[in-house]
């Protein structure tokens, strides 16, 4: 095929993806002089990556199928736009040799591997066989065409369990279950099959033996179409929950130099088979001893900023590059490795109640300056809505430094510093995982979080004294602001009296714990706060948009603070807290929602129906299955009783809070 149809130099890029990896791309294009183009559905119509590029065109409805699936949308909007390129960023179209070869045919260049490339690693059963010719060594398991649940069974019983079910054309956990019995089989089967074909389009399955206490490893390479390939290192992310990453570093701290080298050329090797151009990852699996090839992805991964810190390299750049046409700018032997990076992927989801997806309209965005080895990937910035049609994650925390301690460190300030309201995310449980002693020992495997997650996702302790007054400064803080926007008076001064002293008293509640009092006394001389039978003298100054210092009894600390109406966040030296400030005029009233009622947490999709009206269920059994943000969450019976009624069929799709069964509780 003639080359100069597959990469050529061009001037206006389309952006066919959205959120995080769609804002990355923009900025590296945008800085190499391109013109970008974003697309977007309606449920992205305000979203930032539609404000930060040149362009932008509506897809259409909200769902990716009508919407970002939508190839022949996608190809129409690159010509509405002039766009002779597009980037699929990863998710969505990624890995679809059909649109990689539609974009060839329209005339596109498709920056990434060709459709053929795409076809042969981009499926894991056939880039195993590919692997097994190679010579690349391979987890035991079945990859065959042939897919009826008796040759899979058979494949199960003869590798031997536990096992792992796995979506062929799958990524990001989904469709993909550990297996420990052949009793568990046939149900995980079908379960991943329905995932599988709802997030792929492709329902195929693989066995492969699942490897005991694993590792999770894996190579960025990077191929140009004048036949160099190059490995950037390994990165490593075995902390993951349900088969998705959650932290990942590199480069790996468990590899020595000498396994280093081993990993990197056996992932030259696997890329080589194919004659691979454009960026990839070779993803391995190890036991402590070996590394075993798991599949290929082919395309750019979620964790790419740990390898651009480590290396120095813009990895959105030389995809940009190579798709001009252009020789890679480094030869293998000049790729150094730098220090240690690690990142964290923020996403919108409840760890208190089993990352349950959060959706709604973000209220307050604000994280750390970025510099000195932190960086921030983001998609998302205040006023901006999180949908239930689509991935929930937000941004990834990124930080470097000359060692893995000091990186470590880095991250969690970040972490720290980072406040996200209107919507709940994992920002505490990221905190808390990578301060965990057993991560900073590096004791660790695929299955540490789940082991670990009532730690993890522990419940921090109620607000203190120091919280108390924090939150009175903050309400005080609020009143002065408004007091500042009018014009000058000396009663502007808080708690300014020519004689005399007031008092005014707090109340707080919490999601757990007492009504807290706090008294207020101000006028003339120091103003004071009283609480838990001691009074202090405090004070605030440095007063902006994120907070305020608070100086009690002489000790001055940073305070950041939201107040949306009588709900305060804080952010103080002792964690986060959310506090109820209490009407003292009274008038609250607050409705309660029982637990007994089965309702859909999101909206979603009805995918299955576990049991049958007239059926006597045990607590924890499960009802129904609920398709929300391209995962599975099944409803269980709040207690022991009788399902009474269905309010659902398969295929429904329903909103958040209704109710879509009823349970009668069975008799004491």
């Amino acid at each position: 095929m003639d080359r100069s149809k597959l990469y050529r130099r061009f001037r206006t890029l389309l952006i066919a993806n959205r959120g995080e990896i769609a804002c990355r791309v923009i900025r590296s294009a945008r800085a190499m002089g391109l013109r970008t183009v974003a697309v977007y559905s309606e449920a992205d119509r305000d979203a930032t990556h539609v404000a930060l590029a040149d362009e932008a065109v509506l897809l259409g409805p909200a769902r990716a199928r009508d919407s970002y699936l939508n190839i022949e949308r996608v190809i129409a909007a690159a010509r509405e736009t002039g766009a002779e390129a597009v980037h699929p960023g990863y998710g969505f179209l990624s890995e679809n040799a059909e649109f990689a070869q539609a974009c060839l045919e329209a005339g596109l260049v498709f920056v990434g591997p060709t459709a053929e490339m795409m076809t042969a690693m981009g499926s894991k059963s056939g880039s195993k066989a590919l692997m097994e010719k190679a010579g690349v060594p391979l987890v035991p398991g079945y990859h065959g065409e042939v897919q009826d649940e008796a040759t899979l069974a058979d494949a199960a019983n003869r590798i031997g369990f536990p096992v792992l079910v796995k979506a062929s054309a799958g990524g990001g956990g989904r469709g993909m279950r550990v297996v420990n019995s052949a009793a568990e089989l046939s149900a995980a089967i079908v379960s991943a099959k329905r995932e599988a074909k709802a997030a792929f389009g492709d329902d195929r399955m693989l066995i492969e033996k699942y490897v005991q206490n694993p590792r999770h490893i894996e190579v960025q390479i990077i191929g140009d179409s004048h036949g160099n390939l190059l490995s950037l290192w390994e990165r490593e992310c075995t902390l993951q929950r349900r088969h998705q990453k959650v932290i990942e570093e590199a480069p790996s701290p468990t590899l020595n130099d000498a396994q280093r080298d081993t990993v990197c050329e056996a992932a030259r090797k696997a890329a080589g088979a194919v004659n691979y151009v454009g960026a990839g990852t070779i993803e391995f699996v190890s036991d402590g001893k070996d590394v075993f090839f798991i599949e290929m992805n082919t395309r750019l991964q979620v964790e790419h900023p740990v390898t651009e810190l480590i290396t120095g390299v813009d990895l959105v750049e030389w995809q940009l590059r190579v798709a001009f046409g252009e020789a890679l700018p480094l030869k293998q032997n000049e790729i150094r490795l730098n220090g240690h990076a690690i990142e964290a992927r923020v996403y919108a989801e409840n760890p208190q109640k089993n990352f349950m997806p959060s959706v709604g309209r973000i209220k307050t965005w604000r994280t750390p300056p970025e510099g000195d080895g932190l960086r921030i990937d983001a998609g998302y910035r205040s006023g901006d809505s999180v949908s239930p049609y689509y991935d929930a994650m937000l941004a990834k925390v990124i930080a470097w430094a000359p060692t893995r301690q000091a990186a470590i460190e880095k991250l969690n300030r970040g972490l720290e510093e980072t406040d996200v309201r209107g919507i709940v995310t994992n920002i505490p449980f990221l905190s808390a995982l990578v301060t965990h002693p057993d991560t900073r020992a590096n004791a660790i495997d695929t299955g540490f979080i789940e082991r670990q997650l009532k730690n993890l996702t522990a419940e921090k302790g109620a607000a203190g004294e120091f919280e108390l007054c924090a939150a009175v400064a903050a309400i005080v803080n609020a009143e002065q602001k408004v007091a500042r926007s009018e014009a000058n008076s000396p009663w502007q001064a808080f708690g300014w009296m020519p004689v005399g002293r007031r008092q005014r008293v707090f109340s707080f509640r919490q999601s757990h714990g007492p009504e807290l009092p706090i008294t207020l006394h101000y006028g003339s001389g120091p103003s004071t706060l009283s609480v838990g039978g001691r009074e202090l003298t405090f004070s605030i100054s440095s007063p902006d948009d994120a907070g305020f210092d608070l100086t009690l009894n002489g000790v001055k600390s940073r305070i950041a603070s939201v107040i949306e109406g009588h709900e305060l966040y804080l952010r103080t030296r002792n964690g986060r807290f959310d506090l109820h400030w209490v009407d003292p005029f009274g008038g609250e009233s607050e409705e309660q929602v029982g637990e007994d009622k089965i309702v859909a947490p999101l909206p979603g999709t009805v995918v299955a129906l576990l049991a049958e009206e007239g059926a006597m269920l045990e607590k924890g059994a499960p009802i129904l299955t609920l398709e929300v943000m391209k995962m599975e969450q099944t409803l269980r019976a709040p207690y022991a009783g009788i399902l009474t009624k269905l309010k659902c069929k398969v295929g429904d799709i329903v909103g958040e809070g209704v109710e879509l069964a009823e349970v009668e509780a069975a008799a004491s």
